[in-house]
């Protein structure tokens, strides 16, 4: 086909680029209405215990004050629904495990009780009189002991609904996924050397600039209309609904201009919150997240235990590969199963030439701030570990890892028995590969890191700082098969342009822009005759959100479905005006004209006129509609490399320069696939060096804000360089896969990679500190 486009694979600004430059875009917070309340949280300072009573007597005090919940009153007028806050598809794969209020808490930052008051200083003064009784429980914090006998439940009721997974929270097992192919005790036996080796990853949390905010209120017909920064508008009705046992025709939910998500905003534990005291209060309610509440109470990446052991040959056939998982749900278990799922299904089929495999996968609930959606969805956490052991497997067998790799990984035409094995959250889909460019991903990126220069030289140019370089390839999906939908609808205007409404959600990365990017090529006009609505549940149609890399594979394709149904119908019509048979008629920049006379011709604008005023009993509103769900996933790939400096008198590590190269199939919008890659890059490069949750010995963290969690700031970014590979994905919206998580998977590894390759010392947990390198370079001395 031809690929030589006219919109897509351009660098179209961003639509929403000047209102987000100038401060004129609008996010939940910048909504009001008159006789707006605002609410404030108290929340558990302990990890464990029943709430024995709560006096908030003299909350009720304070002048200005107009509603105090908790669990002795928020039952009143409604049942208390167990549900789960995950914004994933119906019937979730995660546990119904919480509540909008309960009398047990679970972490240090569980909410307890909350006010609704005219200012929010006042709403914070009330809260800070509710008196707490608690009768204190024994606390969980190591998930290697959740579940031995003896120890403390997390979840002790029975009031749970039933999920269809290994699910036993009277063992504080959240989850469980273990499969098998081949045998792997017999491999392991074949084997010339057995490697074996365990990593952890740690608490990390998205440091989106926005925190999580709710905007609730009720119209003239006594709809409650929620303004929310989400990336999942249409589930976050559905769940507001069910919370508040509400009808969910009743709710209508609005998504804004979103400053940043990274998989955080893919819950709904606010939404319901605000709707509730707006039922209770009649009146418009604010609830906006502090930075210290966002850290503490909202979700985080889930720390993992990954446990790699391997068979191989000197020739280097992997004989056997076993991968044991451990992952911390903390308190409540959203997103649980998945995240684990996926640190086999987009992990293990990169090595697809593996006979024996085997996963042992299990989520434990801890007493610990909750784990949740997080870009890479636990490929992050298990590429830590499993890149790490490939580059000590390639050592210990003396090959580059560069060519081991491009020997062994999958390739073009090739599957994985594992994509059938495992998806997400259930068993996956049998699936060939149609587009991989990663061997050519690692030669480019080696190129231009130098590799074959600095690997293994240990460069120094001062006293005491030794440079090295590392590397780390992975995979990622591009949306879920068979789960993943969405839908798009077009409208045709007299001046000839088009309205262009979308479930898809855009938190910031840019997904309006290239939606109308599909459209336009289909329709031959340019990008800006496209006007995008996106992310109203009473005006737009589904579309599940922005999560799982759907955006441009799984929203991009209904774009492109609807499109092209929408170019049908203008054609239909356009014969009707012209006289003219559809097979003659042709079409470009907005014009229409016959084939065989030229002369007979039209515009959009012109046949827009017609359709509405002038067409007869052939008068209507021109419009296209299209859904899009795929039986696929084909996954983007990516080879990313470090080089590093290690100060062996600090331990310090700097990342002198960082380069990708990413095969994510035909980038639609190249600026912005590489904004996306960068910005993913450094992300994982805070992640791996300074990024942490410090705690205390009573589970509180004791670094909730932007102080004292270190995350890398613009001073602190090194050489980052992208390079796009050109590839044609078949079965995606002109060529394209995804882009936006793969990006921050490597980061970790590769830098771990290059600090062995600049001093010898390898670190198997996160983050890589300064105080345990130098710990490893003392033991290496002694």
């Amino acid at each position: 086909m031809d690929r030589d486009f006219s919109s897509v694979g351009h660098d179209v600004e961003k639509i929403d680029g000047l209102s987000l430059a100038t401060g004129t875009g609008r996010y939940t917070d910048d909504f009001d209405a008159p006789g707006t309340l605002h609410v404030a949280v108290l929340y558990s300072p302990h990890a464990h215990g029943i709430i024995k009573n709560i006096d908030d007597s003299e909350a009720w005090k304070v002048p200005g004050v107009v509603d105090v919940m908790s669990y002795k009153n928020a039952y009143d007028d409604m049942p208390k629904v167990v549900h789960t806050t995950a914004g994933q598809g119906f019937p979730e794969p995660s546990p119904y495990d919480s509540w909008l209020f309960d009398d047990k808490v679970r972490f240090a930052g569980d909410r307890v009780a909350a006010v609704a008051a005219e200012t929010l200083d006042i709403a914070r003064q009330a809260v800070s009189k509710i008196k707490v009784e608690y009768e204190l429980q024994e606390p969980l914090f190591d998930p290697e002991r959740a579940m031995d006998p003896g120890v403390p439940v997390v979840h002790d009721r029975d009031e749970y609904m039933p999920i269809p997974v290994p699910y036993d929270p009277s063992k504080n097992l959240m989850a469980e996924k273990i499969f098998s192919i081949g045998d792997v005790e017999k491999g392991l036996a074949e084997a010339d050397f057995v490697l074996d080796q365990v990593y952890r990853t740690h608490y990390a949390h998205h440091c989106m600039m926005e925190p999580h905010s709710a905007f609730a209120l009720f119209d003239e017909t006594g709809r409650v209309i929620v303004y929310s920064s989400t990336s999942v508008p249409f589930h976050v009705r559905r769940i507001v609904a069910q919370v508040l046992d509400y009808p969910l025709r009743k709710v209508h939910v609005i998504k804004p201009r979103v400053g940043g998500a990274y998989g955080g905003k893919q819950e709904a534990f606010i939404e319901p919150l605000a709707a509730k005291f707006a039922l209770r209060t009649g009146r418009p309610v604010k609830a906006i997240l502090s930075r210290e509440e966002v850290f503490t109470s909202s979700r985080t990446r889930h720390p993992m235990r990954v446990h790699v052991t391997a068979g191989v040959m000197k020739d280097g056939t992997i004989t056997a590969l076993r991968m044991d998982d451990l992952m911390t749900a903390g308190a409540y278990g959203p997103h649980g199963l998945t995240v684990l799922c996926n640190a086999a299904s987009k992990v293990l089929p990169l090595f697809n030439k593996v006979e024996n495999v085997e996963f042992i996968g299990r989520t434990v609930y801890t007493n610990q701030p909750v784990g949740g959606a997080y870009r890479g969805y636990g490929v992050t956490q298990a590429t830590f570990g499993f890149m790490q052991f490939i580059d000590d497997l390639t050592r210990k067998l003396d090959v580059d890892i560069l060519e081991y790799i491009k020997k062994w990984h999958i390739k073009e035409g090739e599957g994985s028995p594992v994509f059938e094995a495992i998806g997400e959250g259930k068993a996956g889909v049998p699936q060939v590969i149609t587009c991989c460019k990663l061997s050519e991903c690692i030669d480019r990126g080696a190129e231009a890191i130098g590799w074959y220069e600095k690997r293994g030289r240990r460069i120094s140019d001062s006293p005491g700082k030794i440079r090295g370089v590392g590397m780390a390839v992975s995979m990622q999906g591009s949306g879920i098969p068979l789960i993943d939908m969405g839908s798009a609808y077009m409208k045709l205007n007299e001046d000839g342009s088009c309205n262009l409404l979308m479930g898809a959600s855009d938190t910031g990365t840019g997904s309006d822009t290239v939606m109308c990017q599909i459209a336009a090529e289909v329709l031959d006009i340019p990008t800006d005759m496209v006007v995008p609505l996106s992310s109203d549940t009473d005006v737009t149609p589904f579309d599940v959100g922005a999560y799982a890399s759907s955006g441009t594979y799984v929203s991009g394709g209904a774009v492109r479905a609807c499109a092209e149904d929408f170019l049908k119908n203008i054609m239909k019509v356009a014969s009707v005006m012209l006289e003219v048979p559809v097979e003659r008629l042709e079409t470009s920049g907005g014009r229409i004209w016959d084939r065989d006379n030229p002369d007979v011709s039209t515009d959009f604008g012109a046949l827009c006129c017609f359709s509405l005023y002038g067409a007869g009993e052939n008068m209507q509103q021109i419009q296209g509609y299209g859904s899009y769900t795929s039986p696929v996933s084909p996954p983007p790939f990516i080879a990313q490399f470090a080089e590093v400096e290690v100060d062996t008198f600090t331990g310090r590590v700097e990342v002198l320069r960082f380069v990708s190269a990413v095969d994510c199939g035909k980038a639609l919008n190249p600026k912005m696939a590489e904004g996306q890659v960068e910005g993913g890059v450094l992300n994982g490069i805070g992640y791996a060096l300074t990024e942490q949750y410090l705690f205390d010995d009573k589970g509180r963290m004791t670094n909730p804000d932007f102080g004292n969690y270190k995350v890398f700031g613009s001073l602190d970014v090194p050489k980052i360089e992208t390079i796009l590979v050109d590839s044609y994905e078949e079965t995606g919206p002109f060529g394209a896969k995804s882009v936006s998580e793969v990006c921050i998977n490597g980061p970790a590894p590769a830098i771990a990679n290059a600090i062995y390759d600049a001093v010898g010392v390898r670190i198997f947990d996160l983050p890589l500190t300064p105080e345990k390198i130098l710990a490893a370079l003392k033991d290496v001395d002694r």
